[in-house]
Formats: C-alpha cells, sequence, structure tokens
C-alpha cells in the first residue's frame, strides 16, 4: 500500500514592500551583544583618545536627534543633551559648531568617542561654508564656533587651531539623511545645490582618508511596512531602494548606510529603536578607529 505524503499549500507570494532580508539581526539577542561592544571599546591608539565623529546633513535631517537617539540608548533612558528642533523650521537649530561627549554612567567617566553637531546644510547661499567644514574635518575649528555663512573662518578667530594633532582631525564623517526626501524622482528630494555641497565635504572626507558613513533616518515615515513594524526594515524594498539612491547621489556604499528612528515622541527606550541605533553606532566607532590606527602608522 503505497503511503502520499499530503503535499504541503503553496507558500504565498510576499508582499511587494517584501524582500528577504540582506542585514539580518537578531532582534532578541543583539542589543545586549552590541551595548556589551560598545561599552567595552577601548581605542587602539591611547593617544587619539576620544574618538571624533562629524555629523552632517541638511538641516532638519535629525542630527541632533540621531545623537540624542545615541545618548538615549547608552544611558537607558530619553535624554535631551542636544537641542532638537521639534517641527520643520526655515533655518537649522544648530547654529554653532559643538562637541558633545557621551557620558558613561558613572561619576567622571566618558565614552572614547565624541560627535560634533554643526548646522545643517540649506537650500540656497546663507547655510554652512564647505570650506568651514573642510577646515573642521582637519582639525582647524574647535567646539563652540559660530558658523558665519557670508564668511570662512580665518586663522586669527579664537576658536582657529593652527596646528591640529591626530587628535583633534575628525576620524569618521557621518552623513545624516531623511529617508522621506531620498528620492531621485519625487519632487520632494533633496534639493540638488545640497547634495553637491554634501559630495564635496565627502570628496575632502575621501582626500583626507576618512571613513564615510550615511545615517538614513525617517524609515517609519517612509514605508508603511515598517511603521507598523520596525524589524521589516532590512525586509522592507522601499528602504532598500532608498539606501541605494543614497549610494548612487553620495557615492557611499549600501553597506555603510545604516536605516535608523531616531527617538522624538518616545517616553521610553524601545528595543527595536535601539538595535538599528547601536549597530549603526558600532560601525561607525569601529570604522573610526580604523582611521585613527592608519594615521598612526602612517605618521
Amino acid at each position: 500500500m503505497w503511503l502520499f505524503k499530503k503535499a504541503k499549500p503553496p507558500t504565498p507570494p510576499p508582499s511587494p514592500e517584501f524582500h528577504r532580508p540582506w542585514r539580518p539581526l537578531d532582534w532578541n539577542e543583539d542589543k545586549q551583544k552590541l551595548l556589551t561592544a560598545v561599552n567595552n571599546f577601548k581605542p587602539r591608539n591611547p593617544k587619539v583618545d576620544p574618538l571624533r565623529i562629524l555629523l552632517h546633513g541638511p538641516q532638519g535631517a535629525g542630527k541632533s536627534s540621531f545623537f540624542n537617539s545615541v545618548y538615549n540608548v547608552l544611558q537607558g533612558r530619553i535624554t535631551t543633551r542636544a537641542l532638537a528642533h521639534a517641527v520643520e523650521a526655515d533655518g537649522s537649530f544648530t547654529l554653532m559648531s559643538k562637541t558633545y561627549k557621551v557620558k558613561k554612567d558613572w561619576p567622571d567617566s566618558n565614552y572614547p568617542f565624541n560627535f560634533t553637531d554643526i548646522a545643517g546644510m540649506h537650500k540656497a547661499d546663507g547655510g554652512i561654508q564647505v570650506d568651514d567644514i573642510k577646515k573642521l574635518l582637519n582639525g582647524h575649528i574647535n567646539s563652540g564656533y559660530n558658523f558665519n555663512p557670508l564668511k570662512s573662518i580665518t586663522e586669527d578667530d579664537p576658536k582657529y587651531n593652527k596646528d591640529p594633532t591626530l587628535k583633534d582631525r575628525i576620524h569618521c564623517l557621518v552623513a545624516v539623511l531623511p529617508a522621506n526626501t531620498v528620492s531621485l524622482m519625487d519632487d520632494k528630494k533633496i534639493d540638488e545645490n545640497i547634495i553637491r555641497q554634501m559630495r564635496k565635504v565627502r570628496e575632502e572626507a575621501r582626500d583626507l582618508g576618512i571613513p564615510q558613513v550615511i545615517i538614513l533616518t525617517k524609515i517609519d515615515e517612509s514605508c508603511q511596512l515598517v511603521k507598523d513594524d520596525l524589524t521589516k526594515v532590512y525586509t522592507s524594498k522601499k528602504i532598500k531602494k532608498k539606501m541605494e539612491e543614497c549610494s548612487i547621489n553620495l557615492g557611499v556604499p549600501v553597506s555603510c548606510i545604516y536605516p535608523v528612528k531616531n527617538y522624538h515622541e518616545e517616553r521610553t527606550t524601545d528595543d527595536t529603536m535601539d538595535i538599528l541605533i547601536l549597530d549603526a553606532l558600532h560601525s561607525i566607532i569601529r570604522f573610526a578607529d580604523d582611521n585613527a590606527e592608519d594615521q598612526v602608522d602612517s605618521e
């Protein structure tokens, strides 16, 4: 007597917004692994401590919010270290170059990396001078400098560092872009003038050997699948397309583009949001450390 197995019903086709994940994360375990890795991180060269990370991008992209989100994850609570606008505005809320130390949870102790936040790039003249960002990359501008939209910093400015050392330079450049305005076709795409400015900064960073990362914010506003379930971020065709468009616009590999949801209206921390932020942060500090080590080896 022949026994036949009951045929399995065919697998339903995936949603048009869905595809297999290309950067799988373990949503149940990765938070603690990543948090431990960041907490235990130490630069290989103690002379380059802390590592310096520069955040740049268009106004309203979420640069200050990204720093706050990083701080929230590491502190385990909602914080507001860097002031950020709650609504869209005509100008950037960050008016100066400000470097933030990242405090640990015990007195007089900081993480071995910090973030420098600067004014957002504008569509037209009146924003931050690209030459100023280049000087910042090279370590010539100290924290607290107020950017002049009409004139680049001069050597006689009290905030100008004439003789920067390796520890004064930027070790990783992080472009922050909102996913809901990243498009090659949409009328709401990021202004071409801003893209040109960002390319100039990227080229300078490339010539200096500075690694570059893109943080793609507001992913929940760009894809309903992700808005309903943040764990679907790496199975979303829409988010993958946004990342590919970022790569084309700025020349940064997709592997160095990290989609995140910044903390904005939440009153408590969320594990899924934390994993995406920690995944980006862990890569950023490793890239920065590699850069500092390469610079030491070449000197």
